[in-house]
């Protein structure tokens, strides 16, 4: 008799190694397994990319470099020429998001971004780095930011109240999107996957529109870090300028 699992099953968390200090629960799991494997893989790749470059770029080097570009454009088109310092950031952010949301898509793996806790730690470590950086390099002024400019002083009692609440919101907005796109994306997988092997030999054409939704989610997992990577460097940017 076939075992039918419910979709959302492989969001399940599970742990690995128990650990328990005094009433925290510490313990290592199959979620934190992954964010160590995505980590290492970043790690690993940027490290035999550089060793061994060479003019004339090998597989490694070009993958690294290509992540290196892309990257870098996006920090001088949305932040701003010479403020390169905030590219190790960036990098490390999408690089992370990106490795994270691929893992998640090898069958019997565990999609950490699928997680709210970890996407809205990200996006709030994101949200604190913009405001310390807004206040750190405006001060007071910084707050001028939920005044628009040349609007009437009557509307800004009602307009300053809702550019504060939609910069507040960000954190939420940020990790929600990341977390809803992964998740409903891999819950699709799960079902159709179920439908077409309950049919048996008619599974012909469910199997085809399921491997079709595979590429548009490997397309989803690539965009979605695209997505957290830019808006980052948008928010960086206006804290930055102002505007």
């Amino acid at each position: 008799m076939a075992i039918e699992l419910h979709p959302l099953e492989q969001f399940t968390i599970a742990r690995i190694v128990p650990i328990h200090i005094g009433g925290l629960d510490l313990s290592y799991t199959n979620a934190a397994l992954v964010m160590t494997i995505a980590v290492v893989l970043v790690t690993v790749l940027t490290v035999v990319a550089t060793r061994s470059a060479a003019l004339v770029p090998g597989r490694w080097q070009s993958v690294a470099e290509m992540l290196y570009e892309f990257v870098a454009d996006m920090v001088d088109t949305n932040i701003g020429h010479g403020e390169r310092r905030f590219f190790p950031f960036v990098f490390t952010l999408f690089t992370f998001i990106l490795f994270a949301n691929l893992l998640g898509m090898i069958p019997y793996s565990y999609t950490t971004t699928s997680q709210i806790i970890v996407t809205f730690a990200l996006a709030a470590v994101v949200f604190i780095l913009v405001t310390t950086v807004g206040i750190v390099r405006h001060g007071f002024h910084f707050l001028s930011l939920f005044v628009p400019h040349g609007v009437p002083k009557l509307l800004l009692l009602l307009l300053v109240p809702i550019e504060l609440l939609s910069y507040l919101i960000r954190p939420f907005t940020l990790s929600i999107r990341l977390f809803a796109n992964m998740l409903a994306g891999h819950t699709m997988l799960a079902i159709f996957a179920g439908f077409a092997a309950s049919l048996g030999i008619l599974a012909l054409f469910p199997t085809a529109i399921n491997a079709m939704l595979i590429a548009l989610e490997f397309l989803v997992a690539v965009l979605q870090a695209y997505v957290f990577a830019i808006l980052t460097c948008l928010y960086l940017g206006e804290a930055i300028q102002l505007h």
